[in-house]
């Protein structure tokens, strides 16, 4: 894999599930990784954990549609290390139902974690990373913010918002030596797909021409290789990961 040694990353949602597999395989290439999530009890297990396999890892309990509190966090992490080399705006949450059922409650905390939580931390990162002139945003969206999903109108807008922000920070953000890109991974191994029905699991199949659904670290793996040097002449994209459910 590619190495990020002497790096500091900050990776959002990492107490479980994507967000878990990244932070464990961006310390496995050497970068100091500073896991966030809402729960203070959960995030700690997971930074316990990278640290008792030879990485090294922080742990900070932050609400990321909060921009004071991704503020805090990123105020921490320069504190402790003097330098934010890449942000992995992971984080994300679904309420999902059909539209004419959907609460405004439901649409606002899906657009406020999903979306809002991505504008708090690039934002936040924005200063220490172009002082140094250099950095690697990554933001992790959806196949369904690219194709749609019915029983999911919110948050296939906060994923389809992710991608058309990415672009645009790309654009912004090129002429300092920060790079922004997104990850669009179809159905993962996680907590949300393990609840689905094995039916269910069999049609879904049937739409992935590698055949199985994935596992984080084919995520992880995608987001190594994008924080890297080797991807220094990458921005502006998003990347499916999703084996081949979306081809064209």
């Amino acid at each position: 894999m590619y190495s990020l040694t002497d790096k500091v990353a900050i990776v959002t949602g990492a107490s479980r599930g994507i967000g878990q597999g990244i932070a464990e395989q961006l310390a496995k290439v050497g970068a100091t990784v500073v896991c966030a999530s809402r729960t203070e009890a959960d995030i700690k297990v997971v930074a316990d954990s990278i640290n008792a396999n030879n990485g090294n890892a922080h742990y900070f309990a932050a609400d990321i549609s909060n921009a004071e509190s991704f503020s805090n966090l990123v105020k921490f992490t320069m504190e402790q290390y003097g330098h934010i080399d890449i942000l992995v705006n992971n984080a994300g949450i679904t309420r999902d139902t059909l539209l004419m059922r959907m609460s405004e409650d439901d649409w606002d905390m899906v657009l406020n974690i999903n979306l809002k939580g991505a504008f708090n931390g690039t934002k936040a990162v924005t200063r220490p990373m172009m002082k140094q002139r250099s950095g690697r945003i990554i933001n992790i969206s959806s196949v369904v913010g690219l194709t749609g999903n019915a029983g999911q109108s919110n948050y296939a807008a906060s994923k389809a918002g992710l991608i058309g922000f990415t672009k645009s920070i790309a654009k912004e953000y090129a002429s300092r030596g920060i790079t922004v890109n997104c990850v669009a991974p179809g159905y993962i191994e996680t907590e949300m797909t393990n609840a689905i029905t094995d039916k269910a699991k069999e049609t879904l199949l049937s739409q992935i021409p590698l055949g199985r659904i994935g596992k984080a670290a084919d995520i992880a793996a995608m987001v190594n290789f994008l924080a890297s040097d080797e991807a220094g002449y990458i921005t502006g994209q998003t990347f499916t990961v999703d084996g081949g459910m979306t081809m064209i």
